[in-house]
This record gives structure tokens, sequence and C-alpha cells, in this order.
């Protein structure tokens, strides 16, 4: 499981026109799900995205966690971000989880992120066509491996 999180003053997600998920200051991490992935990996994703520290502390250190600083996670699935991209010109994407299983711990770790994170967790469609919106605040960007 892969996740590329972004520190954010404000994102969103919107789904044909409509707003389903919006957040104010936090992380907008993007979820790629990867053949194999199960609890083990739900497990050190929640505990990774509520517990890294990317947000600065009275001296402008990263010493704070989202879990810290009690803002807002917008969790939006990317199959494209499994994507194996070491030769040719085009993406492959047999590192990715099929659709059912990527949706399944999808949703796993959805759940597990509103159970552990009672500030709020947003989150859009997935499989739909996703138009996500941010301000990205730095910019603080890192990819996190479960």
């Amino acid at each position: 499981m892969l996740a590329l999180i972004q520190r954010v003053t404000s994102a969103s997600v919107v789904v044909d026109g409509a707003t389903l998920g919006a957040i104010g200051p936090g992380l907008l991490a993007l979820v790629g799900v990867e053949p194999g992935d199960g609890d083990a990996q739900v497990a050190r994703m929640t505990t990774r995205l509520l517990g890294y520290r990317v947000f600065g502390d009275e001296q402008g250190r990263m010493n704070r966690s989202l879990a810290d600083s009690g803002g807002g996670l917008l969790l939006v699935s990317q199959f494209t971000l499994a994507a194996d991209t070491r030769s040719g010109m085009r993406p492959g994407f047999s590192t990715a989880a099929a659709p059912d299983e990527a949706e399944r711990i999808f949703d796993r770790l959805l759940v597990s992120c509103r159970e552990n994170h009672p500030s709020g967790v947003e989150t859009g469609r997935f499989g739909a066509h996703m138009v996500v919106s941010l301000v990205n605040d730095g910019p603080v960007t890192f990819l996190l491996k479960a």
C-alpha cells in the first residue's frame, strides 16, 4: 500500500459536479493498493497517516502529527499510484491490486482512519472520475509505504 500525502490548507474532491469530501487544514492522501495488501498494511498505513509528523511545532519544526493537530484527512483512492513506470513510455498496472480487492482494502483503511481520527476523515468515490483540488501547504509532500 502506498500513500502520497500532502499537507494542505484545504482540499476537496468533486464527482459529477458534487463535492463529496472537503477538508480545511490537514492531509490529502492519495492511496494506491497493491496485490496482497491486507489487514497488516491497513493498520500500518492508518498509524502512519495519523502519526507522521509533518506539521510545525512552536519552533516551526515538523514535530506534530495529524492526530496532534486535529486537522482533517481526505483519503482518495488512486490506482495509478501503484503503476509500474520503470520502463517504456506507458505505465503498466499489473503492480496495482485488482479493482474489487483494492476497493475492499481501501474501504478498510477508510473505516480504520475514521475510527482512529475523530477530527474528521473525508473521501471521494472509489473508481469514479474525481476532480481533486488542493492548496499544498509548504509544499510538503511525502510518499509513505506500508
